[in-house]
């Protein structure tokens, strides 16, 4: 909205648009995989909130694609019926790490990241463009 409101050019609004997009979805794919790869005093929240509160988010659909039958049974078990047991983030966690959906979802996060930054290019190198590049790559270091 800065872009538009300071009357830039329309080349410039649309980079902005498509880094703000690109960095939005980075960073929600880095807070899906920390729901369920971090550590909970660094994080900030529990681990493992986003099973409890039966959120589908990316690293549960890849494990559920990837997923026996008897594997899909569980996401549905624990997700659409809610029926959650004691036991049930442990085995969620070790289905993630079997089909490394965690890995994955970083990936895609990377992936959204390099998007968000090559976004940037129709800017002059500049502080602020550094700033911008920087927000990014801290976004996406938070995974590690």
């Amino acid at each position: 909205m800065g872009a538009v409101i300071a009357d830039r050019p329309k080349a410039e609004q649309v980079a902005l648009f498509d880094y703000g997009g690109a960095l939005g979805i980075a960073f929600q794919l880095v807070d899906d995989a920390l729901d369920y790869a971090a550590d909970q005093e660094a994080l900030g929240k529990t681990v493992g909130d986003d099973f409890r509160e039966g959120k589908i988010t990316l690293p549960v659909l890849l494990a559920f694609a990837r997923g026996s039958d008897e594997e899909r049974g569980f996401w549905r078990r624990v997700l659409e019926e809610g029926d959650q047991q004691d036991a049930d983030l442990t085995t969620a966690m070790a289905l993630m790490t079997k089909y490394d959906t965690i890995g994955e979802t970083i990936a895609r996060a990377r992936r959204y990241g390099e998007k968000a930054i090559s976004a940037l290019d129709v800017f002059p190198d500049s502080l602020e463009r550094r700033a911008l590049v920087e927000v990014v790559r801290f976004c996406i270091d938070r995974a590690r």
